[in-house]
C-alpha cells in the first residue's frame, strides 16, 4: 500500500508540474478525505466553482497507471483557474505558462480519496510584488478547499 502511494505522489508530481528532484512535503498540499470518488469529485467541482474558479478539464490518469499493474480507474486531475488570471500571469509571467492552469490529482484508495495539489507558493518562490498576491491567494483558496472538502455536506 504504501508503495501504491509513493507511485502515485511521483505521478502527481509529474501531472501537477513539479520536478520531481525538488518536490517535498512542504510543497506538496494534500487531503485524505472520508468520500467515495464520484462524491468528492462532485463536491470538489462545486467547491471550487464557489471560489470563483472555472474546471478547464478533468484528465484521468489512470492509462499509464494500468500499465503498471494498478487496477482502479479513479485517477483524476483536475485543471482549474481563472481565465483573466491565467492570461494576465501568462503575459506577464511566461516562464508560468506550463503550470497554468492550476491542478488537484485525485485518487480513490479504498472508501477514501486522496487529493493531492502543488502549493502554488512553489511557482515562483521569489515572487515579485505583481505575481505575489496571487499565489498567496491561490494558496489560502486551495487550503480552505481542502479542509472543506474534509467536512460534511450540507
Amino acid at each position: 500500500m504504501k508503495m501504491r502511494l509513493v507511485y502515485f505522489m511521483l505521478c502527481c508530481t509529474l501531472s501537477l508540474g513539479i520536478p520531481p528532484r525538488t518536490a517535498n512535503a512542504d510543497q506538496m498540499m494534500m487531503a485524505r478525505i472520508n468520500m467515495d470518488f464520484p462524491e468528492a469529485m462532485l463536491k470538489l467541482q462545486d467547491g471550487l466553482k464557489k471560489q470563483g474558479y472555472t474546471i478547464s478539464r478533468v484528465q484521468r490518469v489512470d492509462l499509464g497507471l494500468t500499465k503498471s499493474g494498478y487496477k482502479s480507474d479513479k485517477y483524476r486531475v483536475v485543471f482549474y483557474g481563472k481565465l483573466d488570471e491565467v492570461k494576465l500571469i501568462s503575459k506577464n509571467f511566461p516562464a508560468l505558462i506550463p503550470y497554468l492552469p492550476l491542478k488537484i490529482a485525485m485518487f480513490a484508495e479504498g472508501s477514501d480519496t486522496l487529493l493531492i495539489a502543488a502549493n502554488p507558493l512553489i511557482l515562483a518562490p521569489n515572487a515579485s510584488k505583481v505575481l505575489k498576491p496571487y499565489l498567496l491567494r491561490w494558496e489560502n483558496d486551495l487550503q480552505k478547499l481542502l479542509t472543506s472538502m474534509k467536512t460534511p455536506s450540507d
